[in-house]
């Protein structure tokens, strides 16, 4: 399915009142380690498929929401659960390092 992109205006309809877990993925254009982490997430959305929805919103286009939960750096990823951020990793990860820390969050992949 790939990547989702959401706004200041589509957050809470596709990432709050989601059904499952919701990455997002607060980047922006100009941001080297945003575009370096950028496929990794495309390929980690292909796999979970099903179990997490990866979500990207664009700091430059939708400001409100990353001030609301104090993004100071970016990339900056924040896993959502049922309307509530339940995890957060600032900086770029290597794709095992984002599987790995969705797995400690209980996102796994369907058998």
């Amino acid at each position: 399915m790939g990547t989702v992109a959401v706004t200041d205006s589509t957050f809470e309809a596709d990432v709050l009142k989601s059904a499952k877990p919701v990455l997002v993925d607060f980047w922006a254009e100009w941001c080297g380690p945003c575009k370096q982490i950028g496929p990794a997430l495309e390929l980690i959305a292909d796999e979970l498929d099903g179990a997490v929805t990866i979500a990207k919103l664009n700091i430059e286009e939708s400001p409100t929401t990353p001030s609301r939960y104090g993004v100071r750096g970016i990339p900056t990823m924040m896993l959502f659960k049922d309307g509530q951020m339940t995890s957060m990793k600032v900086g770029a990860m290597p794709k095992q390092k984002i599987l790995d820390w969705l797995a400690e969050t209980g996102v796994k992949a369907a058998a």
